[in-house]
């Protein structure tokens, strides 16, 4: 099936950086969320990327007020009706999730097509919840997504090979890079990733090196772009959390228990940039 129409489920940073991806490659979007506040945040989102874009003189002022002119808010689950594709790019909840895309399922047209931006739960238990699971697929965009080429594509035991020629298609229309990953807690990248910030936290915990050591060590010995640590800041920690927990709960293997003060941390409030303070201090 052709798509055209795109439906988003949530307007924080993952959903508005879909957005605006979206609306750059020529996609109509509809972008929903739970109240105008929200949603009016997420469209102010879009517009101070591509306002930057236009400063650094690779997006003219023009193009800016197209792109936007292509995402319409929302806060009614019934304006995704026309969507070809939705995807639920809500909070790393599962019973959140759950609710979500029972809503989507009763909504679209029985060709749509319901994506899951899910970083770690299982897509084949969360399209059950739906009566379309054939057209049921994960679709796990990287955070910023406007910069990050990388989408991971995760077939559910149901996911049809339609769908997922579908969903590649359309990744390649937004110009990234789909890989396609079994459906495994964490699937590919972060099953790699997120257990090596956990030991980082770890290490930290355990006074082996300081922060600014432990990311310092790894960019300039590993030749990784930002150190773990920092990256944990800026994904969030209470996300880390409920990644490392999925993982825990998934697999039953020690290996992969969340560090002590990785979930300290989360008590405290100190979820990283978004609240102002995580290991480092963005105030």
């Amino acid at each position: 099936m052709g798509i055209r129409n795109v439906g988003i489920v949530g307007a924080g940073t993952m959903g508005s950086g879909i957005a605006q991806v979206c609306a750059a490659a020529g996609f109509r979007v509809t972008l929903l969320d739970v109240s105008a506040e929200a949603v009016s945040k997420g469209v102010e989102t879009v517009s101070r990327n591509l306002e930057r874009l236009v400063v650094k003189e690779k997006l003219a002022a023009g193009d800016k007020a197209t792109i936007l002119e292509r995402v319409s808010p929302t806060t009614s689950n019934g304006d995704l009706a026309a969507s070809d594709l939705v995807i639920e790019a809500a909070t790393e909840n599962e019973t959140l999730k759950q609710r979500i895309l029972r809503d989507i399922d009763a909504i679209v047209s029985p060709t749509a097509i319901i994506a899951t931006n899910t970083s770690s739960i299982s897509v084949t238990r969360l399209a059950a919840v739906t009566g379309r699971a054939p057209q049921f697929i994960g679709m796990h965009f990287f955070n910023p997504v406007p910069v990050m080429a990388l989408v991971e594509l995760i077939r559910g035991l149901q996911t049809s090979d339609e769908t997922l020629a579908t969903a590649r298609g359309f990744v390649e229309a937004l110009g990234k890079t789909a890989v396609v990953a079994r459906n495994s807690p964490g699937f590919a990248v972060n099953r790699i990733l997120c257990p090596m910030i956990n030991e980082a936290i770890f290490a930290l915990h355990e006074g082996l090196a300081s922060a600014e050591e432990i990311d310092a060590g790894m960019m300039l010995g590993c030749n990784h772009p930002i150190g773990p640590l920092a990256l944990a800041d800026l994904i969030g920690l209470d996300t880390m959390l409920s990644v490392m927990e999925v993982f825990y709960d998934g697999f039953k293997d020690p290996k992969y228990r969340p560090a002590p003060l990785l979930k300290e941390m989360v008590d405290a409030g100190f979820l990283g940039r978004k609240s102002g303070r995580g290991f480092f201090n963005y105030a």
